[in-house]
């Protein structure tokens, strides 16, 4: 296989398309820009089709980021700073997420894409960094970008790609409490909080909190078209 197939997931939102404010499925272009680094054929997933389906007809995933995941896919009652769920498109990436696990499917999660993923296997989250003790100065959120360091635990996949230790960029007002059934791989170096997971048991299933595609960091998108390509 020369170029595998990487699905992206996208949401739905209303969107402003030309002349008219409709619903449309969209996402950055620097997903499948990064994919396309890597070596494989980009092809985006709205949240409306079946996640058994889709993971017999791609040869890898990327579960990409986006809004806040509903408390109640971890058993929490709702914030009043957790804003913009979208339960639908949880429940969907969670199937996505374990018919995923199931096949053996490379994996990629981009923010909140980890975080769905620690949600499906059992994990929860912290709502709202800035006012939860530890973390209140983790990073910028609210499309707004800072920059922190995150150290990979030795001898795990991601720190055979990616070294000792990398500057991310940080864009998120939530982070993960509980990882599940995940082993936490990385963490930012001034606060300790997770910033990357996987189940090194599985070809390839790995969640990152950072956006690597935003700053040319694709080396984890070439592993993932690299897992797929072998599958």
């Amino acid at each position: 296989m020369s170029r595998p197939i990487i699905g992206i997931t996208a949401p739905t939102r209303m969107t402003k398309w030309g002349a008219w404010d409709m619903d449309a499925t969209v996402i950055p272009a620097t997903y499948a820009l990064a994919v396309i680094d890597g070596g494989g054929i980009p092809v985006i997933l709205p949240p409306e089709d079946g996640a058994i389906d889709i993971v017999s007809a791609i040869d890898g995933l990327v579960i990409s980021g986006g809004p806040d995941i509903d408390p109640s896919m971890y058993g929490a009652d709702l914030d009043p700073d957790t804003l913009d769920t979208y339960p639908k498109q949880d429940m969907r990436e969670i199937a996505l997420i374990k018919a995923s696990i199931e096949a053996d499917l490379p994996v990629l999660g981009i923010c909140r894409g980890m975080q769905i993923m620690c949600v499906a296997e059992g994990g929860s989250m912290h709502q709202h960094l800035p006012k939860t003790p530890g973390y209140e100065s983790h990073g910028s959120w609210n499309g707004a970008f800072s920059d922190h360091e995150v150290t990979f635990e030795q001898g795990t996949e991601i720190h055979s790609v990616l070294g000792d230790c990398v500057s991310v960029n940080s864009t998120h007002h939530q982070g993960v409490r509980d990882s599940g059934g995940l082993k936490v791989t990385g963490r930012a170096n001034h606060d300790g909080l997770i910033e990357s997971v996987a189940y090194e048991h599985l070809k390839f299933f790995h969640g990152l909190q950072w956006h690597p595609e935003r700053i040319n960091q694709y080396q984890m998108y070439a592993a993932l078209v690299n897992a797929a390509r072998s599958s």
